[in-house]
């Protein structure tokens, strides 16, 4: 389970669409809700890359 700070976490937008992030805790990830994206946490660290992304099923 990875952790992330709560500051970093109010600053950072998709890069996509520039909206707000969702913390999944449980998987690791930065959810972007309106690009259906979710960026990967590598040891502590968002990887906030369109092509590292996940996307999301419907």
């Amino acid at each position: 389970m990875t952790q992330i700070d709560p500051k970093l976490l109010e600053i950072l937008v998709c890069p996509l669409t520039k909206t707000t992030l969702r913390y999944d805790k449980d998987a690791g990830e930065l959810i972007s809700d309106q690009a259906k994206l979710a960026y990967p946490i590598r040891d502590g660290i968002p990887v906030m890359l369109v092509d590292e992304a996940r996307e999301l099923k419907a």
